[in-house]
């Protein structure tokens, strides 16, 4: 946030995750005119994390919105400014001035469609053809001034006395968690700027296609906005936002973290006829009681059994990181992509208090407004394919995260009980594993535990 005057003061894209560069604004929900108040929210941008609405954070009423819904703002950019001091008589921001600095109009653009041009992954990215609107009132020395502290911003400032590897911030986290250090890379970005495809290449030279991950779906996605080509033959679909970074995210780890995948098939009858009691429980009364609250509190108890498959891979300290916590990843699908938020300190919740987190995790991300902290520090996920109808898959791990559960279809099948073949509840279960961490015995017995629970569901009273 800057003033440009004592009349009106400008409000900037801020950095609404950790390290993240730019963000899209999806919609405005003022226009010029309109009043607003000190924590009124004024837009909704979408980072590659999340969406977030943005609060303005003074009162005043709406002078202009510098880009229009669907354009990609650089954090630090101004994307608002208010007149703080309406009525008031003070000369406008624009005529602020001094006399004696040049001033130097952009000349027009012509209006360009929303968004950016796609392009073909690996092959970089299209010129954007996306405008923006021209500012008024600036003079030369002060768009210098702007575009170095907008290069700073944007980790292209100028290298200092020691030479250092320019790349923005993401990057260089992306770097930090594959132990790859950027002096080595060789970058291929403008002006010598290091991508994530870069590190992905220092990372992993020889790679083949990854397999899609498991994801967890509640709701069928919106259609994502798209361009059709002139014959109407194909679609091409920008790859951006959370989808862009989803995919960066399991490259990364398909290829970084060795996988191992063991499955099991168990009876879950028990189980089921546990869900149907417990929905007529007066404890749980209100909350969401389905096969995947227990099948969750089944790994719970599963980890806390072996604990030492909770822990994570610490390339740079060459250390194996033991937690002590569970935060516990449900992959869901949204109409903006694949997303994990995770429940915090999961491990320490009853089974009501779990029934009530599931049920906040899943409105909120069918409303799209899951927040980025709350994807962030998980340590074990669950996915749940069974809801398409799937028997099972070989899930890819969440970045930085052991392990992660695959749950297939509960399907009425065939199956020797007590000796006689019965018509049974049964269903596919998946443990991928990062392998530097969980060994074949140990990943083992975290798979049969949870398969042994919900065989005998009384187990998560004799084993907690």
């Amino acid at each position: 946030m800057t003033e440009t005057s004592a009349r009106f003061r400008e409000f900037k894209m801020p950095d609404v995750g950790e390290g993240l560069t730019e963000a899209e604004i999806l919609k405005w929900y003022v226009q010029p005119g309109d009043t607003v108040t000190d924590g009124q929210v004024v837009c909704e941008v979408e980072t590659a994390k999340a969406a977030v609405e943005l609060p303005i954070p003074f009162d005043g009423v709406v002078h202009e919105l510098r880009f229009p819904e669907g354009t990609t703002v650089d954090v630090g950019e101004v994307i608002i400014s208010v007149d703080v001091a309406p009525g008031s008589g003070e000369p406008a921001a624009e005529a602020a001035a001094p006399a004696q600095a040049p001033v130097a109009e952009a000349p027009a653009e012509p209006e360009a469609p929303k968004g950016r041009q796609p392009v073909l992954v690996g092959y970089g990215v299209a010129e954007s053809s996306t405008k923006r609107r021209p500012r008024k009132g600036v003079s030369v020395p002060e768009q210098a001034a702007a575009a170095a502290v907008q290069a700073e911003l944007n980790g292209h400032g100028a290298a200092p006395a020691v030479a250092r590897p320019l790349a923005k911030p993401p990057v260089r986290k992306l770097a930090k968690d594959l132990g790859i250090d950027l002096a080595t890379v060789v970058p291929t970005g403008p002006d010598g700027v290091i991508t994530r495809e870069d590190v992905h290449a220092a990372a992993a030279p020889v790679a083949e296609p990854a397999v899609a991950a498991g994801v967890s779906r509640e709701t069928t996605p919106a259609p994502v906005a798209a361009v059709v080509s002139s014959d109407a033959r194909e679609t091409r679909i920008p790859i951006k936002g959370v989808r862009k970074a989803t995919a960066q995210a399991m490259i990364g780890s398909a290829f970084t973290a060795p996988h191992v995948t063991e499955f099991v098939t168990v009876d879950v009858t028990r189980t089921m006829k546990l869900v149907e009691e417990l929905k007529g429980d007066k404890e749980m009364a209100g909350l969401r009681v389905n096969p995947l609250l227990l099948i969750a509190k089944a790994l719970l108890v599963a980890i806390k059994r072996n604990p030492d498959v909770n822990a994570s891979w610490d390339e740079a300290a060459q250390e194996i990181v033991l937690k002590h916590y569970v935060n516990l990843g449900i992959a869901a699908a949204t109409p903006r992509g694949l997303i994990v938020p995770n429940i915090k300190d999961a491990h320490d919740k009853t089974l009501p208090q779990l029934a009530a987190s599931l049920g906040d995790l899943v409105s909120t991300a069918r409303e799209g407004k899951t927040s980025p902290a709350a994807m962030q520090g998980g340590t074990v996920t669950i996915t749940n394919v069974g809801v398409f109808g799937v028997d099972t898959g070989t899930p890819i791990l969440n970045p930085g995260e052991s392990a992660i559960l695959a749950v297939g279809a509960i399907k009425l099948q065939p199956w020797v009980h007590k000796g006689k073949v019965k018509p049974r509840q049964v269903t596919t279960l998946a443990l991928s594993f990062d392998h530097r961490l969980v060994d074949g015995e140990l990943g083992s017995k975290v798979l049969a535990d949870v398969a042994a629970i919900l065989e005998q569901p009384k187990r998560l009273i004799t084993w907690a």
